[in-house]
């Protein structure tokens, strides 16, 4: 069994003495795990570091063994995560969720061209933070918990929309909320793609979306807890307030 793909380095493991054992979310084949022979050494260490773009070719005698990727480095990330705090907790809260969420081997193409364009923004603090939040929003539509945002789920109305409901992820307005709205999510304008995107209507959006990946897509993955890498992004983001 052989192929070659792109992909991105989410973890990587020492295996023996100086062997690696790398896992890649790749374009195609998805999430993947590999040996590298030499991947713990001095020469492909440094290439093998987390956020990493490869160009990975994956051999092995049966489709379902481990397998053996030789890898070559199309692009690091190292700088860019090490340009500030906030680009070093997005990288690992992204490779984190990507590890969490993703089963192994099934491809999601449209997901990959979206983490790479959301990684390849590390180092630019302005933009990232929305660039984030859309791709969370992407990850749960992905994963089969996406947002219905469009349409008060109890008027049928566009109008005044300010509120999620916990339980469908649908829009409620507040004539739709009534008595109900202390039990309801908030709806920031940015979750809809309205408005300035302003640093504190992110970090509220941040919290709707991180109730979903906690109270619906961890429970749907055997109640793993979200990875702490997550929580660490979102409490750095609201510092910035």
């Amino acid at each position: 069994m052989e192929w070659r793909d792109h992909g991105i380095l989410l973890s990587m493991r020492r295996h023996g003495e100086s062997a690696a054992v790398i896992d890649v979310f790749t374009e195609q084949h998805g999430r993947h795990a590999g040996v590298v022979r030499g991947g713990a050494g001095r020469r492909m260490a440094p290439i093998l570091q987390p956020g990493a773009q490869l160009d990975l070719n994956w051999r092995a005698r049966l489709e379902d063994h481990l397998g053996s990727y030789h890898a070559e480095p199309l692009r690091s990330r190292t700088a860019a995560a090490l340009s500030g705090r906030l680009s070093l907790a997005g990288l690992n809260a992204v490779t984190a969720l990507l590890s969490f969420c993703l089963p192994e081997r099934e491809p999601h193409p449209g997901l990959y061209t979206r983490s790479e364009r959301l990684l390849d923004l590390l180092d630019n603090e302005d933009l990232w933070p929305l660039a984030y939040l859309h791709w969370e929003l992407a990850l749960l539509e992905e994963m089969g918990f996406g947002l219905d945002l469009s349409v008060c789920a109890v008027t049928g109305r566009q109008e005044e929309l300010a509120f999620v409901s916990p339980k469908t992820g649908r829009a409620v307005s507040r004539e739709g909320a009534g008595t109900w709205r202390d039990r309801l999510l908030p709806l920031p304008p940015v979750l809809r793609g309205e408005g300035d995107a302003g640093d504190a209507e992110i970090v509220q959006a941040l919290r709707t979306t991180g109730y979903f990946l906690e109270a619906h897509l961890a429970p749907s993955l055997g109640n793993r807890p979200v990875p702490e890498a997550r929580g660490r992004l979102a409490e750095l983001l609201s510092r910035r307030l």
